[in-house]
């Protein structure tokens, strides 16, 4: 099995505390599709945390053609010591399509450059394993012009392959557009074409 068949996927945002030397370290991971989402879970994060000494994160980004974008910033602490140890375990456990942000609320002790690296490592590495991880799966659309009567069919198989309805126009026949695996694509397209 090659290293791009196991990428996984959050399904919820998580979050996880870890405290040093009277610092405060906030891990959090969320899904995200783009950089857009990305920046707008990190301006979450950030207003509810309006006091905090830093943001520092990191995202790993599926982009269509299949490159993952890397992205990590330190946020104003020394470079490489914040954004380089959240990433490292968003590629470690493979993880793809996640925005990793900790929080920092500096406790009036300085750690260090090798204590902050992990410390912001730490606190990313345990908002990760109390987050739920899911195989990714590459998806595709396909629009399929059914009768009414093969409507059901199409929903019941579409919930067995975690594949989704994203549009239905109804006149004399239904003309759906789904997202489904890619790798059940030419199976379900087969089974309601031709009718």
């Amino acid at each position: 099995m090659s290293n791009s068949d196991n990428k996984q996927i959050v399904l919820h945002p998580s979050h996880a505390d870890y405290e040093i030397k009277k610092s405060q370290f906030i891990g959090a991971i969320m899904p995200c599709d783009n950089e857009r989402e990305a920046m707008q879970q990190l301006r979450l994060l950030a207003t509810q945390h309006p006091n905090a000494n830093h943001l520092a994160f990191a995202w790993r980004i599926r982009q269509e053609d299949g490159f993952i974008n890397e992205r990590c910033n330190d946020a104003g602490e020394p470079s490489g010591t914040a954004g380089r140890p959240i990433l490292a375990p968003l590629e470690g456990n493979n993880i793809i399509n996640a925005v990793a942000g900790v929080i920092r609320y500096f406790g009036g002790i300085k750690l260090g450059t090798g204590g902050l690296a992990r410390a912001y490592g730490t606190a990313a590495k345990l908002a990760i394993e109390s987050a739920t991880l899911s195989p990714w799966v590459q998806m595709s659309e396909l629009i399929l012009d059914i009768e009414y009567s093969q409507l059901q069919l199409l929903e019941y198989q579409l919930k067995q392959c975690q594949g989704k309805i994203i549009d239905q126009q109804f006149s004399e026949r239904v003309l759906v557009t789904i997202s489904l695996p890619t790798r059940e694509y030419t199976q379900i397209k087969d089974q309601f074409s031709g009718y």
